[in-house]
């Protein structure tokens, strides 16, 4: 079976009895087409289709008839349903030109009447005892070619008009004035064999400078890719160093801020302390002047008086702190430089 999954559809990979080749010279059976988006292209290599409706016109006859030659390939090897074609006994024989079992009976008419005409009816034991390609090389040994003329569908053909491009049979030929130069249909065959191995050799030649062309993309596209791998790692690292930098200055401008408001806590601390004190005097001189008016004698205010008079006397000359002004700038205004510069 894996010497013959070339008959298989490219598309699908499934055996299908309605193959059609592709101009592309792709393989694809008709369900495959029929599904195929977009229309027009071929699903394996999007090569254009020309016919509109994107079903190729040519059959690919070749797939579809090594498919029926190795059905009856493995019915034999199987054993299941040999059965005479003529009278329905066992079938022990089998005609490659006929494509027909054959009892024993029908064999021995077989070879006395179409003994003459290439007919070789095998036994199926010996052809179960072969491969599958000995098979196949038995039939293409015996093919026959027959006249494309409906009138002569019977007739072997043995010539090939080179105008028309068509195999003849000899009535064909003698009757039709119309059919020159002749050539020999074995030698035609042989010309277009030979014409396409021909072709496969140079196609073979060309390939390899596709192939080094094929090759050379994919080393491009494995080097762009390596490329882009080095610089995703790069803006990775890049990006990591940058954070950690960021990370540090963060350390330093929070240590600058701490240190700001540590200093700005310890002035502020003491301007409190400082107006506190001032309060602290004013309440005193307040509350000192208040008890003389009530209860000082003239002995008393003549003695202190002199004194009070000078402590309040330098409390008036004192005055309170200006309040600070949001427009100045504070503590923490060297680090919001910093950070804007950041």
């Amino acid at each position: 079976e894996d010497d013959f999954q070339f008959l298989l559809c490219e598309g699908c990979r499934q055996e299908s009895p309605n193959l059609k080749l592709l101009t592309c010279l792709h393989t694809l059976c008709l369900g495959c087409l029929g599904k195929n988006k977009p229309v027009g292209q071929c699903p394996v290599c999007c090569t254009a289709i020309p016919q509109a409706s994107g079903i190729p016109d040519m059959d690919n006859l070749l797939f579809t008839n090594l498919q029926a030659r190795l059905r009856v390939y493995k019915q034999m090897v199987d054993g299941v349903d040999l059965f005479c074609d003529n009278c329905g006994k066992s079938g022990e024989f089998w005609c490659s030109e006929c494509f027909e079992f054959l009892c024993t009976k029908c064999f021995e008419a077989h070879q006395r009447y179409l003994r003459w005409e290439s007919h070789r009816a095998k036994r199926v034991m010996d052809i179960r005892a072969g491969s599958a390609k000995d098979f196949l090389a038995g039939i293409r040994r015996t093919g026959s070619l027959f006249c494309s003329n409906p009138d002569h569908k019977s007739q072997p053909v043995s010539i090939y008009c080179q105008r028309c491009e068509k195999a003849l049979c000899c009535s064909c030929a003698l009757l039709d004035n119309h059919h020159a130069p002749f050539r020999d249909i074995r030698s035609e065959t042989q010309r277009r064999q030979e014409e396409l191995s021909s072709m496969e050799r140079e196609l073979r030649r060309r390939r390899s400078g596709f192939e080094a062309t094929y090759a050379s993309l994919q080393g491009e596209a494995a080097r762009l890719e390596e490329a882009q791998r080095e610089m995703r790692e790069l803006i990775r690292q890049r990006v990591e160093q940058l954070v950690r930098l960021i990370r540090q200055e963060e350390e330093e401008l929070v240590g600058l801020v701490e240190a700001r408001q540590e200093q700005g806590r310890r002035e502020l601390a003491r301007e409190l302390r400082h107006v506190e004190g001032v309060l602290w005097r004013m309440e005193a001189g307040e509350r000192l002047v208040e008890k003389m008016n009530l209860y000082a004698t003239e002995q008393e205010v003549m003695d202190m008086q002199p004194f009070i008079k000078g402590s309040l006397q330098e409390l008036q000359r004192l005055q309170p702190p200006a309040a600070m002004d949001q427009a100045e700038p504070g503590p923490f205004a060297e680090c919001r430089a910093k950070l804007q510069a950041l």
